[in-house]
C-alpha cells in the first residue's frame, strides 16, 4: 500500500500576529482565580507595571474571569486565556473578545485557528524543531515551558539558532530573581505564576509581589540595555 504524505502549502498558512509592543513583557499568570476576585486582583497588577494577563482555562469559570478583565482594563492591555489545547477553547476565547491564547504545548491545529482569528499567541515548546515549527506556523512568541528544567544554559543555546526577530519567553519555576540569568542569554518575556498569584492571596499580596517584578525586570533591562 501506498502511503499519501499531505503538506502544508505555504499560502495556507495564517498570517503571523505580531507580538505588541508592551513597556513590559511580563505576563501574569492568574491560575485558579475566581470571577469575585479577578477585578480587584487584575487592577493591582495593571496599577504595578503589567499589561499582559492570562487566565488559564483550567481556572474556575476562566472565561467570565477573562471577560471581566476585558471590561475593566484598557484596551492596550494584553488579555486572554492559558492552557488553551483546543480548536473550540479558541473560538470560546475569540468569541469574548480576548487578544492572547497561550497554550502549554504547540499544536499547530490550535496555533493556526487563534492566528486566523487575530490572537496573539504564544505556545509551549522545549526543543529546536518545536521551536522552529511553531514559528513556520505563524507562532508571535515562543513559551519555553517548563524553563526551570531547560535552564538559562538550554534556552540560550537554542536561542542561537533562532531568528533574530524571535520573541523568547521563559515560563514554569521563574520568578523575578532569575531574570538576570535569562535575559543574559536573550530571553525577552516571562510568564509568572505562583511566584505572583496563588489561589485565596488577596490583590494586597498580589500587588506587593507585582511590584517587586516589575523592579527586577526593570532593573535587569535597564542595565541590560547599557552594558
Amino acid at each position: 500500500m501506498t502511503e499519501t504524505v499531505t503538506h502544508t502549502h505555504p499560502d495556507s498558512l495564517p498570517k503571523q500576529v505580531p507580538w505588541p509592543k508592551l513597556k513590559r513583557n511580563l505576563v501574569a499568570i492568574l491560575r485558579g482565580i475566581k470571577p469575585d476576585e479577578v477585578e480587584a486582583i487584575g487592577m493591582a497588577l495593571f496599577e504595578a507595571g503589567f499589561d499582559a494577563i492570562e487566565v488559564p482555562l483550567n481556572s474556575p469559570e476562566p472565561l467570565e474571569s477573562i471577560a471581566r478583565l476585558l471590561k475593566l482594563l484598557p484596551a492596550h492591555v494584553l488579555i486572554g486565556a492559558g492552557t488553551v489545547t483546543e480548536i473550540e477553547q479558541v473560538d470560546a476565547l475569540a468569541a469574548i473578545g480576548g487578544r492572547l491564547m497561550v497554550s502549554p504545548n504547540f499544536d499547530k491545529r490550535v496555533l493556526h485557528r487563534a492566528a486566523s482569528a487575530g490572537l496573539v499567541t504564544m505556545p509551549g515548546i522545549f526543543t529546536a524543531t518545536e521551536a522552529f515549527a511553531a514559528i513556520h506556523h505563524g507562532a508571535s512568541a515562543l513559551k519555553f515551558f517548563p524553563a526551570s528544567v531547560l535552564g538559562p544554559g538550554g534556552i540560550g543555546a537554542i536561542k542561537t539558532v533562532l531568528p533574530k526577530t524571535t520573541v523568547v519567553g521563559a515560563v514554569g519555576g521563574v520568578s523575578e530573581e532569575h531574570f538576570g540569568a535569562y535575559v543574559a542569554v536573550g530571553v525577552t518575556a516571562f510568564g509568572l505564576g505562583s511566584s505572583l498569584y496563588k489561589p485565596n492571596m488577596t490583590h494586597e499580596d498580589v500587588a506587593q509581589r507585582a511590584r517587586l517584578a516589575v523592579a527586577a525586570y526593570d532593573q535587569v533591562f535597564n542595565a541590560h540595555m547599557f552594558a
